[in-house]
């Protein structure tokens, strides 16, 4: 466990996890001819907001940047190797007090791997077809993001 696991509270007065902040990886990749796809996580019923898919992601620590937090979560999360992964850019979410910040990425490989929960956050990883995200029980902040001023075809 990190220094930054906790929940802290934003200048709206709500409450997120993360002392210094949080960030996700959103990895994308696309086979030959096939649909562009981003990784998803089932988040396990007791997290907070347990039973939706989001981005692999966490709380930074304090000695991280969000790239570094992002990329360890997903590590961690995933088992994915992040030799592949090619961070494209950045979104952040401020909150006044906290932040999320998005980290876009791609995966490096002919084919996406199959990968399996490796920390017990998550029942199912997913790599879903960009069309098809908004249809899925998303979790809140990742749903304001897919969905709201960040639309998925004008990612990084």
């Amino acid at each position: 466990m990190g220094d930054g696991d906790g929940w802290v509270v934003c200048d709206a007065g709500h409450r997120h996890w993360g002392r210094f902040g949080a960030a996700g990886l959103l990895l994308r990749h696309a086979e030959d001819g096939g649909d562009e796809c981003v990784l998803l996580a089932h988040r396990v019923w007791w997290s907070h907001h347990g039973g939706t898919w989001g981005i692999p992601g966490g709380a930074r620590d304090s000695d991280e940047t969000a790239r570094e937090a992002a990329l360890r979560e997903a590590v961690e999360e995933t088992g994915i190797d992040p030799e592949r992964v090619r961070v494209t850019g950045d979104t952040v979410d401020d909150h006044g007090g906290w932040s999320y910040v998005t980290v876009h990425a791609r995966l490096d490989t002919a084919r996406a791997p199959f990968l399996e929960p490796t920390d017990g956050e998550a029942t199912e990883l997913r790599w879903t077809p960009v069309g098809e995200v908004a249809e899925l029980p998303l979790h809140p902040g990742f749903a304001a993001f897919w969905t709201g001023r960040e639309a998925p075809e004008r990612l990084p």
